[in-house]
């Protein structure tokens, strides 16, 4: 069994190879039985077996205090992290794609423990910090919402769709759909049957009844998030809305990253590059990263530039210069870069946003 594995195992580490300790935990994450890999500091694997979803914790516990515990950054991993962190243990979770470069051979569980075992100990890697309780409440707000909206757009696109069938065109634009359906609902005049009408008539209270439900998550994401101190500072930020500071404060670690300049990486809002011989050759954004934060940043930065010519201050001045000579988009996602920055600096110093100090000598 797991325990007799331990058992023998602490045997080993108090006999003749006191010396050799344990270097990692990897546990391949699953629903029923997990992968655990023990990994010394010899290099050597000590065991690497199955356990049960009930005999994990008992098993784990085992290990002296502060072992190191590796995990992917998957489902159920910031519970599982939260566990053992409260249990004494030291734990790390891994982006996914970094663990793939270490599966050789073939697709098992057994690997890709060992696997997990050997990306926890490689250097440069970018970890992922445990989520409290509080941000997996605002992450889940966060997708309950997000969900909702891609829902309400598929059914706006599926009125549209159905009205073009009989003539009639709506411009788009979600605002526009709800306040000339009615009109058309209630035009006797068009080619729509009375089949139809029950139908889009249908469909317009599905729509309506979406607009409300993101509107009372809206109103309770602002609430929650509104209880973390970092959440007001973000606010000062030009571009960044109550959705962006709530996507900060349940994703982003500031304490992980040495500059402002690493968060913007993490975020994918860097150039990519592809260097060789001493030949530098920067391209488009890396896209690396939260996907989901990084669109948010740019959405910002879009509703900062529409009205960015009204702008006589230190952050106008900067954004006209840049759009000058690299035109709107590449300004857009320059300003996206810029603000996240800001937002590191804002987090990490606990202060309101400043553009005087942010675009000095701009």
């Amino acid at each position: 069994c797991a325990v007799s594995f331990i058992l023998r195992l602490t045997a080993f580490n108090l006999g003749d190879h006191h010396m050799n300790t344990i270097k990692v935990v990897g546990i391949d994450i699953a629903k029923s039985v997990f992968q655990v890999c023990v990994w010394m500091a010899d290099g050597s694997v000590a065991w690497n077996r199955k356990i049960s979803r009930q005999k994990l914790l008992h098993t784990l516990r085992q290990f002296p205090p502060q072992t190191l515990i590796a995990m992917e950054a998957c489902s159920t991993s910031h519970f599982w992290g939260r566990a053992l962190i409260s249990m004494g243990y030291d734990v790390k979770l891994i982006p996914t794609q970094h663990v793939k470069a270490f599966a050789r051979h073939q697709k098992n569980d057994a690997n890709d423990a060992l696997a997990i075992c050997e990306t926890a100990c490689r250097p440069g890697i970018h970890f992922v910090s445990v989520k409290t309780t509080e941000q997996q409440d605002i992450k889940a707000l966060r997708s309950a919402r997000q969900l909702i909206v891609e829902q309400r757009t598929a059914l706006a696109n599926q009125l549209r769709a159905l009205l073009a069938e009989y003539g009639v065109i709506i411009p788009a634009g979600l605002q526009r759909l709800q306040r000339q359906l009615p009109e058309v609902l209630e035009d006797g005049d068009n080619t729509i049957t009375f089949t139809l009408r029950r139908l889009l008539s249908l469909l317009r209270e599905d729509m309506q009844m979406l607009t409300e439900r993101i509107d009372v998550l809206d109103k309770e994401l602002a609430e929650l998030s509104s209880q973390q101190v970092a959440y007001h500072h973000l606010l000062t930020i030009p571009g960044v809305g109550p959705l962006i500071a709530a996507a900060v404060v349940s994703e982003v670690d500031a304490t992980q990253f040495s500059s402002g300049r690493e968060l913007s990486a993490w975020c994918g809002l860097v150039p990519r590059q592809h260097s060789s011989g001493g030949k530098q050759r920067l391209s488009s954004m890396t896209k690396n990263g939260n996907r989901n934060l990084r669109t948010l940043i740019i959405h910002g930065a879009r509703a900062v530039m529409r009205c960015v010519q009204k702008r006589d201050d230190s952050l106008g001045r900067w954004v006209k210069a840049i759009e000058l000579r690299r035109g709107f988009l590449k300004a857009t996602v320059a300003l996206a870069n810029k603000l996240t920055r800001i937002i590191w600096r804002v987090l990490t110093d606990s202060v309101d946003s400043s553009m005087n100090r942010a675009f000095a000598g701009s």
